[in-house]
């Protein structure tokens, strides 16, 4: 009987495949696998970048230089807020991002926003016909709006803060190291970050550091290699000096250090006035050429 049995579901099967548009049984489809909550896409363009779920692209905003909102107002029409939810698992993003590079703020607001790497998450609805509408999914196009917005990425070497240039004296300076108040766009390291140069120095070389780092907590040097910028800033005008076997990451031939004061805190940049206003300049685009 079970012989039987199973020539006759054998036979219905092959009338099936006879008289397809006939056969009523349900296909089962296989159930589709739910994307992270932050993922990782690639542009020709612009390499790897962060993306929603969906595939819409996250900014970070120069602005933010202490770790906080500070698109406020109508800023946030244009920009909103990225929030991942509370319960952001190592599951819920993609290989190759680190569950501890992302947190939660709360915005001037009062509403959680989504950060990595100490910078807030962001989307971009530019206005079309006078109303604000997000970006397709897939499409860059809020990467340097105005200079100070960017696509977030996981693997900056370079990054740009915008913000006050406040001395270790107190004193605030602007981009030309007169006393006053202005934002200056300069370079940070991928946690925002100051990084600096240092006016004795020649092209590609370190006239600041001993050979022993005895003085490297003082002025830290900024050890990588990699080039990795805002599309804003010209990759070939990096590069490498050698400095007793570690490799220091230099633009236009100014070695590139921290400033031990600023205890790595984003934001601070109070080597700008040690020992006097100058001396070792926030490291900016527009530096000149460091003398041969």
């Amino acid at each position: 009987m079970q012989y039987l049995k199973n020539r006759s579901v054998a036979k219905v099967g092959l009338m099936c495949l006879l008289l397809a548009p006939s056969c009523t049984h349900e296909t089962i489809k296989p159930t589709p696998t739910p994307q992270p909550s932050v993922q990782l896409k690639t542009s020709a363009n612009l390499g790897s970048y962060l993306a929603d779920s969906l595939g819409y692209t996250l900014y970070y905003f120069s602005n933010d230089f202490d770790g906080n909102s500070n698109c406020t107002g109508g800023c946030l029409n244009v920009w909103p807020i990225y929030y991942a939810g509370d319960n952001l698992t190592p599951s819920k993003i993609s290989t190759g991002l680190d569950i501890a590079d992302f947190g939660t703020i709360t915005t001037p607001a009062g509403t959680k926003q989504t950060t990595y790497k100490t910078w807030p998450l962001y989307y971009y609805a530019p206005v079309v016909g006078g109303v604000n509408t997000r970006e397709n999914a897939g499409e860059t196009k809020g990467e340097a709006v105005n200079n100070v917005w960017f696509v977030g990425k996981p693997d900056y070497s370079i990054m740009l803060v915008n913000t006050q240039l406040v001395g270790n004296n107190g004193k605030k300076y602007k981009s030309d190291y007169t006393e006053g108040t202005g934002r200056t766009l300069y370079f940070s390291d991928a946690n925002g970050v100051t990084l600096y140069g240092f006016a004795p120095d020649s092209f590609n070389i370190n006239k600041f550091t001993r050979g022993d780092f005895s003085n490297n907590s003082v002025w830290p040097i900024y050890e990588t290699d990699k080039v990795i910028v805002p599309s804003i800033l010209d990759k070939t005008l990096f590069g490498t000096a050698t400095v007793f076997g570690k490799k220091q990451l230099t633009y236009k031939g100014w070695p590139m250090y921290y400033f031990g004061l600023d205890s790595m805190k984003r934001g601070l940049n109070k080597g700008v006035s040690v020992p006097v206003p100058g001396r070792w300049p926030a490291m900016v685009k527009d530096a000149p050429t460091a003398p041969r």
